[in-house]
């Protein structure tokens, strides 16, 4: 369904086609609930195959499929009230890829349940499920700039506007750096509760902390020095890259490379 929605898309909103340019206009109604169909039994799926299994396993498989769904969700919500076209081509394969890896990769068995580790991965996977709504906004607003220089406008009349897709990137940076704060505040809280320090210098901790960094230096470009285009693109893509390494790659070098489960 995510597969057949993308490619619907592709065709009314991406394809340089003037028949289809006047469905570029917003999701129409029956767009919005089809999508829901996809999302629900995502959510499903994750719930009863992950969180409301006998035991809690949780790897890079649970995390992406976690992420993609709170993607798709908070693009769903959004689109409600900004204009966000073009993003379904990229977002819905990543989902439709991300829904059998649980299956695939069991993931490692989490023997930490308390409240406090449960809001800390919370928080995480909505930071990391808004910096993946960024990326795809930067990586739209590249082709988008790039078939602008090309002068394809016929594709381009499809999309928001540069600056439209400019000012919704930065706002949804911004809401995903305070995630992420929260994510780090939570994370040295729940490690000083249980080794007595704030931080343990490991993979995971140095690639959060260097992707806060990240991020903290893009919005201060933003709004003190007006950074924007190509360069709010590269140091977006780093900061994802920080945080992808930080959870994802981790867990992934342990899980399928290490064999660590």
């Amino acid at each position: 369904m995510y597969l057949g929605l993308a490619w619907h898309f592709w065709n009314t909103r991406w394809r340089p086609s003037p028949a289809r340019r006047s469905a570029a206009s917003g999701l129409q109604a029956w767009e919005r609930l089809t999508v829901l169909a996809p999302l629900a039994l995502h959510g499903w799926l994750l719930y009863h195959g992950t969180f409301a299994a006998p035991e809690l396993r949780f790897g890079f498989a649970q995390a992406l499929s976690v992420m993609l769904f709170l993607g798709v969700t908070l693009y769903w919500v959004d689109s409600l009230f900004y204009s966000l076209e073009g993003l379904e081509p990229l977002i819905l394969p990543l989902a439709a890829l991300a829904v059998p890896l649980p299956v695939l990769f069991a993931g490692r068995g989490v023997d930490i349940q308390t409240t406090e580790f449960k809001v800390h991965l919370a928080l995480a996977m909505i930071a990391y499920s808004l910096f993946t709504i960024a990326l795809l906004h930067a990586t739209l607003m590249a082709i988008a700039e790039r078939r602008l220089h090309q002068k394809q406008a016929s594709f381009v009349t499809n999309l928001p506007p540069l600056l439209t897709l400019e000012r919704s990137l930065f706002r949804v940076i911004g809401i995903a750096f305070v995630f992420l704060t929260l994510t780090l505040a939570t994370g040295m809280a729940l490690t000083n509760s249980m080794f007595g320090r704030l931080l343990r210098f490991n993979h995971e901790t140095i690639f959060a902390i260097l992707s806060w960094i990240t991020f903290a230096a893009l919005l201060l470009g933003r709004y003190a020095y007006g950074w924007r285009g190509r360069t709010a693109l590269r140091w977006t893509i780093a900061g994802f890259v920080m945080v992808l390494l930080a959870n994802v790659g981790t867990a992934f070098v342990l899980e399928v490379l290490l064999h660590r489960n």
